[in-house]
């Protein structure tokens, strides 16, 4: 029977915005998202992160139910305008005490801390004073704002975060609108992207320089959903991995190739920033792992003009500018969000990684499903999620049986949170997995991963 490898990392994830709440308390600047979410119609419902689930006030019970589970690592994010109000110029130390506490906490608790700098939460400040993630000065601001953190607590933080899912802010922030800042454009997201990755590279640029001696590792995390070709025809397996590139190599190739994919460069012209030759030697290595957060598979089918029409949420970026046609499988299961539970596109997705940047060591530092439930008794029958889980770890043990460096799995997310533009109402938090016996994966004369319950704050908080 293959098993995980004894030095596995079995983790879970939340971000600060989701989960924090205090959106006004000691000091704390207001981000896009406190300026987004409380927009009418931006937001399902109307609800907003301004309480979430109160994890400022309540994070060493928090960090107890962690314990009580097993769990080994928590990869959390930092919020930016909790520690830099305005982005820039004064700090909070009351914020930077918080995040202070919740290390030593962790520690305390034998948990291993992932931090994030960036899950989305930009300080508002900078988007109305300096165009945010478009302005020319973002990059360094975000480099200070990181060395900020090194400094205060690289000494027991060894494993680091640049950007959660920069597809997102570029693509759904700037793209199509969905997400703060809230922007339309076709070209915006390339913009976007481009200092982004700037950002990450001058913040790893002064980690390794800097702080060398705190003998820790740093990375970045994008986000991809496999692309499978609709049919045999060339043109459908051209369109997937046209599909993949858009997506996930938009990103991943300046880091590990050291320039955007010609796929790109030849689609989208002026409309894609160019890199100088010192960008490209300073992006170049600038992550020490590659992070992934996946979820879901997709078919992929040359678009012969159909893309135009498709959201954003089914693609990996602008469709016109790919002109890739995606669909599901009528027999796939489906979650809340309508993403399809297909456990062997990741097994492909790992394997894809693994071949196009030469075995890198791989830690899904996202991947989870959200049901609704029906609490009895403080327990929910769970059936869909348990095998959920159990299907996509079996596929990521067949791909590390296969020779990919998959070296941990982070589960999303810890507890149920505020789900952006969806508000309150997807479900993907866990309260309890026995993540002990995750390592004896497969077991198929039990149910190996535990009965899967989840706390109820939010409900009791109306």
């Amino acid at each position: 029977m293959h098993q995980f490898p004894n030095n596995f990392i079995w983790g879970t994830a939340t971000s600060s915005y989701q989960i924090e709440g205090a959106a006004t308390k000691d000091g704390k600047g207001p981000s896009i998202w406190d300026a987004f979410s409380s927009i009418p119609g931006k937001v399902h419902k109307g609800e907003t992160g301004a309480l979430a689930c109160d994890h400022y006030h309540r994070y060493k019970e928090d960090i107890q139910l962690m314990k009580a589970m097993g769990v080994k690592a928590y990869r959390f994010s930092i919020a930016w305008p909790r520690v830099l109000p305005t982005g820039k110029g004064a700090i909070n130390k009351r914020g930077l005490q918080f995040y202070s506490d919740l290390i030593d906490e962790l520690l305390k608790a034998d948990i291993v801390p992932w931090v994030t700098l960036y899950h989305w939460d930009l300080p508002l400040a900078l988007q109305m004073e300096d165009d945010g993630w478009l302005g020319d000065s973002i990059a360094d601001y975000f480099a200070t704002y990181a060395d900020l953190c090194f400094e205060h607590f690289g000494d027991r933080v060894k494993h680091w975060i640049t950007l959660n899912e920069p597809w997102v802010v570029a693509i759904l922030g700037h793209g199509q609108g969905v997400f703060a800042p809230g922007r339309n454009s076709n070209s915006e997201p390339y913009l976007a992207a481009h200092n982004l990755l700037l950002a990450h590279a001058k913040a790893v640029q002064i980690y390794r320089k800097k702080y060398g001696h705190q003998n820790g590792q740093i990375g970045i995390t994008n986000n991809c959903d496999w692309r499978e070709p609709l049919t045999k025809r060339s043109e459908d397996q051209e369109a997937a991995e046209r599909a993949l590139q858009f997506f996930l190599a938009w990103f991943a190739d300046p880091i590990y190739k050291g320039d955007y994919p010609a796929v790109m460069k030849k689609r989208l012209g002026s409309r894609l920033p160019q890199f100088s030759t010192a960008e490209k030697e300073l992006i170049l290595g600038t992550s020490d792992f590659f992070g992934l957060n996946h979820y879901t598979t997709m078919y992929a089918a040359h678009g012969d003009g159909r893309s135009k029409k498709q959201s954003v949420y089914g693609n990996g970026g602008i469709s016109e500018d790919q002109d890739v046609h995606l669909s599901q499988d009528k027999s796939w299961d489906l979650t809340s969000m309508n993403w399809a539970v297909v456990p062997w596109g990741c097994k492909k997705m790992l394997k894809w990684i693994d071949a196009r940047y030469d075995r890198p060591p791989i830690y899904i530092t996202e991947n989870g499903c959200a049901y609704p439930d029906q609490v009895v008794d403080g327990k929910v029958d769970d059936q869909k999620r348990v095998d959920f889980y159990r299907g996509y770890l079996t596929a990521c043990l067949d791909a590390i049986s296969e020779g990919v460096q998959l070296k941990g799995y982070f589960a999303w997310s810890f507890m149920d949170n505020f789900e952006w533009a969806s508000g309150y109402d997807k479900r993907f938090g866990l309260h309890y997995v026995d993540f002990e016996t995750l390592e004896r994966l497969p077991k198929e004369s039990a149910r190996w991963i535990g009965q899967v319950m989840r706390r109820n704050r939010l409900n009791e908080q109306g």
